[in-house]
């Protein structure tokens, strides 16, 4: 594994630990300082989920792009096969595992801060045929998005788009739009205001397959040179050549 391999790993563990961790912890805190008012708490937790993804893509985005989820990993893949970009396969493995490890471990930390056990599987079930429909088009939507921005070459205002779409998505999605695989593996360890029941992960996940699905094919419909931009997916990863060796970068 090369140098700059590692460290995209590192920063797509690091940041997906650290947006679970948002995501649990501010549930957390939502609930603590306003129990009864499940509405209030969705606004603390969607607020604070927005704003810490968009500073988490500024600070991981140089180094691995700051996919942070693996639908986005895996249609960075996919649309870019064809035009050489993107990840490759190998690419794509490593950054699914790094970010599934991560969001486990952000759940756990989460869990930690706030002196609750270190792993609690959450007892919420969110099984429900509207709830899978709402992660199709929260995921699809997301896809759009990010691929929108990479091929037309606004890939810089990332941080503020995707964490906008997101926090608005927490309240037009019927699921609270988790729309990513990793998040909502993670989001299961913790029994939570943010949990969900190990029971219910596999249809949110098939869910977030098919939104990937959907979004890559009508970005293909829509843009069908957008896997040439694949390699500015979330927010352009510095070269190669720049991360092992800083001092020679112009």
């Amino acid at each position: 594994m090369t140098v700059t391999l590692r460290r995209r790993l590192l920063a797509e563990f690091t940041g997906t630990a650290l947006l679970v961790t948002a995501v649990v912890g501010s549930g957390i805190m939502a609930a603590t300082l306003s129990p009864g008012d499940v509405g209030l708490q969705l606004l603390a937790n969607s607020v604070a989920t927005a704003f810490a993804l968009g500073a988490l893509i500024l600070i991981f985005g140089p180094v691995s792009g700051a996919h942070l989820n693996p639908v986005v990993s895996a249609a960075d893949w996919l649309l870019g096969r064809r035009a050489g970009t993107g990840l490759t396969l190998r690419d794509l493995g490593g950054y699914v595992a790094a970010q599934v490890l991560g969001a486990v471990a952000g759940s756990v930390l989460a869990n930690l801060m706030f002196d609750l056990p270190a792993v609690d599987l959450s007892r919420t079930d969110r099984s429900a045929g509207h709830l899978w429909l709402g992660e199709v088009v929260a995921t699809t939507g997301l896809i759009l998005l990010v691929f929108a921005l990479a091929r037309s070459g606004r890939a810089l205002v990332a941080p503020a788009a995707v964490g906008a779409y997101i926090g608005a998505a927490y309240w037009f999605t019927s699921s609270t739009s988790f729309a990513n695989p990793a998040v909502t593996i993670g989001r299961a360890f913790t029994d939570t205001f943010a949990g969900i029941a190990p029971g219910s992960v596999p249809g949110f996940v098939l869910a977030q397959l098919v939104g990937l699905a959907a979004g890559a094919s009508l970005l293909a419909a829509l843009y069908p040179d957008a896997g040439e931009a694949a390699d500015r997916v979330v927010v352009p990863a510095d070269r190669p050549h720049c991360l092992d060796n800083p001092e020679g970068a112009s």
